[in-house]
């Protein structure tokens, strides 16, 4: 591979020790070349515009400027594909969420010490590969709730429901999506890939920003309007039917498409339970999770909608939905929910 093919990385991280191992380990693979390393924000700044690297590999504790906050600003002013490795990550959840909500393509947890940060570096390196095919985007602050023109009346939504599925790049997204829908928008299955734990932090986040109700999923839940429902990490959530009444199911259940929750799976019990009743969003990320199952979707009369590659952090997901015919229709992100909400108007108007 010739140099100008060759990953560029630059290692943000305060600590000497791993600055070094991450160096060595990462430069052991023909695909990566590690540029450069700053022991803080202030001297990355300057070499990345020297050094012009493809992927930042991102502590959170630092002098001078925390990562987060770094973060930030680069994904306003120079968006670049960041992958958080941080040992807060792995203690606190939130810190996770808000790396991701800020922009970062991926978020690892760094081993108790400095000396074990080579336990993680061939991960690591699948991950870096990974984000350097990601097109990243220059971040905004979530939208402040407000009025939408047309999307706060009535919707008479009551057996009707949305599923959406994402992965990498999906808790941006999802963001989007969700502070657009109105309070009595339908009744919303969410899997978006997490581990276990991180979830939570993420439903009572989006819970602070949307009009909706959103909250991490328990078994037994209630789907109705004006409630969004996160599978929680480590589990696949599954729609029930009971009379006229949709709740969820948690259950483990081999991995799908190598994840625990699945997307796929979710879109399967949609396709079961409400069919033409309910509308299916497949968003940014890696794979083909939830490909075939917004395709069942379809065939059992639903509508559905994948998000375009320009818009994608990942086109993956949403494009083998396109490539299987599971897409009726193809938007950029910041149509995906007037799309789905137009896609309910028509449903009710042809009751």
């Amino acid at each position: 591979m010739s140099t100008s093919e060759l990953i560029k990385v630059l290692i943000v991280d305060d600590s000497s020790v791993v600055r070094q191992i991450l160096s060595r380990d990462l430069g052991r693979d023909s695909q990566i070349q590690v540029v450069g390393t700053a022991p803080d924000p202030y001297v990355a700044r300057d070499k990345i515009v020297a050094l012009q690297p493809h992927v930042i590999i991102l502590d959170v504790e630092m002098p001078r400027m925390d990562g987060i906050t770094f973060l930030s600003k680069l994904m306003a002013h120079h968006p670049l594909p960041v992958i958080i490795l941080s040992s807060l990550t792995g203690r606190g959840t939130q810190t996770a969420v808000d790396a991701m909500a800020a922009g970062a393509v991926e978020v690892m947890c760094k081993p108790g010490t400095a000396y074990s940060v080579e336990n993680v570096a061939s991960l690591l390196i699948e991950k870096i590969k990974i984000a350097a095919k990601a097109r990243v985007r220059a971040t905004v602050q979530a939208p402040a709730i407000r009025a939408h023109a047309g999307a706060a009346s009535e919707l008479a939504t009551t057996d009707k429901l949305f599923a959406i599925g994402a992965s990498t790049g999906g808790v941006q997204a999802l963001t989007e999506v969700l502070t657009a829908f109105p309070a009595d928008a339908p009744g919303t299955l969410v899997v978006q890939h997490m581990p276990a734990n991180f979830t939570a932090s993420f439903a009572k986040r989006l819970s602070t920003l949307c009009r909706v109700e959103v909250r991490e999923a328990a078994d037994g839940d209630s789907v109705f309007p004006g409630r969004v429902l996160i599978a929680p990490g480590d589990f696949h959530m599954v729609l029930r039917r009971s009379g006229a009444r949709y709740h969820v199911e948690l259950k483990k259940g081999p991995e799908v498409h190598h994840q625990r929750p699945s997307v796929e799976v979710m879109f399967d019990s949609v396709a079961k339970y409400a069919g033409a009743n309910a509308v299916g969003a497949i968003l940014t990320g890696m794979g083909a999770d939830g490909a075939l199952g917004l395709l069942n979707m379809r065939r059992a009369g639903a509508r559905t909608i994948a998000q375009d590659e320009a818009t994608s952090t990942v086109w993956g997901m949403p494009g083998e939905a396109v490539k299987c015919g599971a897409a009726e229709q193809v938007v950029p992100l910041h149509e995906v929910a007037p799309a789905l909400l137009h896609f309910v108007r028509q449903m009710n108007h042809a009751i």
